[in-house]
């Protein structure tokens, strides 16, 4: 990288590297090959020369491929950096939802305590009304019975009456009629 830094803004050392072999071959091109035949200094001259386009031609292969690059860098930074505004958005959201779902399932468990004690209150009276209702009843079940009796006692002391006639009505002596209805209650 130290090496990099060294060289102007936009050329690689690959680029260096080709522009290096042009000027080699700039100084050697007065010598053809022509006039130095099939000497070895020609066949090095051919095969710097062969050399040199192959390094132009990765030199440009490269730059492409490094401005490629820098262009899926800047787009992959582009979306990277809305996606995180995006999620630190949705991360905001979710815990204003998250707080205000805690206040309410805070409220309703206050509401549910409530209804609880109340249910709870509620049982107690129904089980205290049902106890009062039960005893109320046994008490009006022996006051019917014992109604239905004096209404039966009754009912044969009528008849009783009829069938004696009025004779016994007639009597002047309150004593027999008491007598009267005892034998009938007996």
């Amino acid at each position: 990288q130290a090496v990099a830094s060294n060289f102007p803004a936009g050329f690689s050392p690959a680029t260096m590297k080709s522009v290096s072999a042009v000027l080699v071959l700039a100084l050697i091109a007065p010598w053809s090959a022509e006039a130095l035949g099939d000497s070895p200094v020609s066949k090095a001259l051919e095969l710097l020369t062969s050399l040199s386009e192959k390094i132009t031609a990765q030199g440009e292969t490269a730059e492409k491929e490094y401005a490629e690059f820098a262009e899926y860098c800047k787009t992959t930074d582009k979306q990277l950096d809305f996606e995180i505004t995006t999620g630190e958005k949705e991360v905001a959201d979710l815990s204003a939802s998250i707080e205000q779902a805690s206040a309410t399932m805070s409220s309703l468990s206050t509401k549910i305590e409530e209804l609880a004690a109340s249910i709870s209150t509620d049982e107690a009276d129904m089980k205290a009304a049902e106890e009062i209702r039960s005893k109320e009843s046994a008490d009006f079940a022996a006051t019917e019975a014992e109604l239905k009796e004096v209404i039966d006692t009754l009912e044969r002391a009528v008849s009783l009456l009829r069938r004696q006639g009025t004779s016994m009505l007639q009597s002047k002596s309150v004593d027999s009629f008491v007598q009267a209805l005892d034998a009938m209650v007996q």
